[in-house]
Order: C-alpha cells, then sequence, then structure tokens
C-alpha cells in the first residue's frame, strides 16, 4: 500500500515545516535555550531500549534511519555550535555549508553506537546553553553568511531554526515508535 503525498509530509514533518519567525522577540529565549538544554535528555528518551534492528529502521520510507538521525542532530548541532561562535567573534563570517544526505552515508554513522552521539550533544547544548544566557542584546542581532542561502542568518534566527531542529528530529523518532508500538 503506498502512501499519499499527505501521508509522506506528515511523517517528514511531523511537527510541521520550519517556520521562520517575523521578527526576534526577546520573550521566547527562556523557552527556546530551556529547549535546547533539553535536547539530549529527549534523546535519551527517545532511543532508550531500542535494539539495533530498530536502530536501523527508516523514520519513514526512503527517509534516514535512526542511527542517521541521531549522527545528523550531532553533525548539525556542531555546525550551528561553530557558526555562532564565528558570529560572535568576526564580521558576518562566511560560513561554509555541508551535504548532509553524504555525511549521514560515511562509515562512522554505521560504525560508532548513538550512545556517542547523544552524549556528544550532552556537552555541546551544555557549552552551547552557557554561552547562549550569556549573550548582550546586541549580540541576538550579530550574524554569519549563508552562501547556500544567499544571505545573513542573525544568532537569534539561528536559535529559533535549531529549537524547530531539535523537535523536528525527535518527534521523526517518537511517531515511528508509536507506530511501531516500541514503548
Amino acid at each position: 500500500m503506498s502512501m499519499t503525498e499527505q501521508e509522506l509530509e506528515q511523517l517528514k514533518y511531523p511537527i510541521g515545516r520550519y517556520q521562520k519567525p517575523e521578527t526576534f522577540d526577546e520573550s521566547l529565549l527562556p523557552e527556546w535555550l530551556a529547549m535546547l538544554e533539553m535536547l539530549p535528555l529527549w534523546l535519551d528518551a527517545c532511543i532508550e531500549n531500542m535494539d539495533a534492528a530498530q536502530l536501523d529502521t527508516p523514520y519513514r520510507p526512503g527517509g534516514w534511519n535512526i542511527k542517521q538521525v541521531i549522527h545528523h542532530v550531532a553533525d548539525s548541532h556542531m555546525n550551528a555550535y561553530i557558526r555562532v561562535r564565528l558570529a560572535l567573534t568576526e564580521e558576518n563570517p562566511t560560513v561554509t555549508p555541508y551535504k548532509e544526505n553524504a555525511w549521514a552515508m560515511l562509515p562512522d554513522v554505521d560504525d560508532v553506537p548513538v550512545n556517542v552521539s547523544v552524549t556528544l550533544l550532552h556537552g555541546l547544548h551544555r557549552r552551547l546553553v552557557s554561552l547562549l544566557r550569556q549573550l548582550q542584546p546586541a549580540d541576538w542581532h550579530r550574524t554569519y553568511y549563508h552562501p547556500q542561502y544567499n544571505r545573513l542568518f542573525p544568532i537569534w534566527e539561528v536559535v529559533a531554526l535549531y529549537v524547530w531542529h531539535s523537535q523536528h528530529h525527535t518527534a521523526h523518532i517518537r511517531t515511528l515508535r508509536d507506530r511501531m508500538g516500541w514503548w
């Protein structure tokens, strides 16, 4: 039985597609930072007691398996952390795009247990959230240039995106577990 486009869209974007905030709303920062702080714990809970076959299961037809999702989150969030640091220490630095699908196929994704990337995210998010909590108001508007999108990204927008990204990928795992009855 094939899936409809709507069903596939729901599996791809279980929390909906990213909606960039129109403007910076400083009142959202405590919520955003709390969510970033919680990501590693969410991932711990999402993969708890999953066996090798479950970790090799794609979250949707044609999608990454759970191992690839977990390692992708670590890869992506490491890039975001570095980009934020560049934006804070340079004037509109140009960042290097990367091919996330190609990264998901590299051999370490199959070789390294997912808990290594989750552990990495525990440390990375502790550093990231600590840094973000100490930013001055003007710092949130510092930017980097992303050549793939041909525009500047302010730090506040990067944070909003990565809050969504955290929820997006944990939802992939949770909805797969729900569909499969793996809880």
